[in-house]
C-alpha cells in the first residue's frame, strides 16, 4: 500500500510540476481583441468561399 502511495505522490508531484498558471491577461485585453478581424470590406458569398476552397486545394 505505502508502494502505492508514493506512486500516486510521484504522478501527483510531476503534474503539480508540469502544470503552469495560465498569464493573467490585462484588464483591457478583450477591449482590445474586440474587431481585430473587421475589415471594410462585404463578406465573400457562398461561391466566392468554394472558389477560394478549390483553390487552395489546388
Amino acid at each position: 500500500m505505502s508502494d502505492r502511495l508514493l506512486l500516486l505522490q510521484e504522478i501527483t508531484n510531476y503534474w503539480l510540476r508540469e502544470l503552469r498558471p495560465r498569464p493573467e491577461l490585462p484588464p483591457d485585453f478583450v477591449d482590445r481583441m474586440i474587431g481585430i478581424g473587421k475589415t471594410d470590406s462585404i463578406p465573400p458569398n457562398d461561391v466566392e468561399v468554394e472558389a477560394m476552397l478549390e483553390e487552395s486545394l489546388v
